[in-house]
């Protein structure tokens, strides 16, 4: 499996994890998926923007003008930051973090993030 492949895989397992923390109204867990499935799609400018999306869908529903601020900040800063190769990896990529932070990488994701930056030109 390439690391594409398996990358897309896991945050489509996130994703599907959000949703259903999202429907339970169980908002850590739904957050938690939405920096798991951020953290996973940082080298994918597509999948990347779609999660930055879906935080910002997240909380207008939750109606958290800071997170929704934070998010419109951050759909306009990706597509910059994949085009200068500057991304923060590990980054959450919520409106409580600064968005220009690399932070650990959950150990659980190391290997699918390893095994992408090993096809790719893709720079911490």
């Amino acid at each position: 499996m390439s690391g594409t492949t398996a990358l897309s895989d896991a945050i489509a397992v996130e994703r599907k994890r959000y949703v259903m923390a999202a429907r339970q109204s169980d908002t850590e867990t739904a957050w938690r998926a939405l920096e798991r499935a951020h953290i996973l799609s940082q080298p994918m400018l597509g999948q990347h923007m779609h999660v930055h999306w879906l935080m910002l869908c997240y909380a207008v529903r939750l109606r958290d003008i800071r997170e929704m601020l934070g998010q419109i900040a951050r759909l306009a800063l990706a597509p910059i930051g994949a085009l200068a190769g500057r991304v923060p990896m590990g980054n959450t990529g919520r409106s409580n973090v600064s968005a220009f932070a690399p932070m650990p990488i959950p150990e659980d994701l190391r290997p699918l993030l390893a095994k992408k930056h090993d096809n790719s030109s893709f720079r911490r």
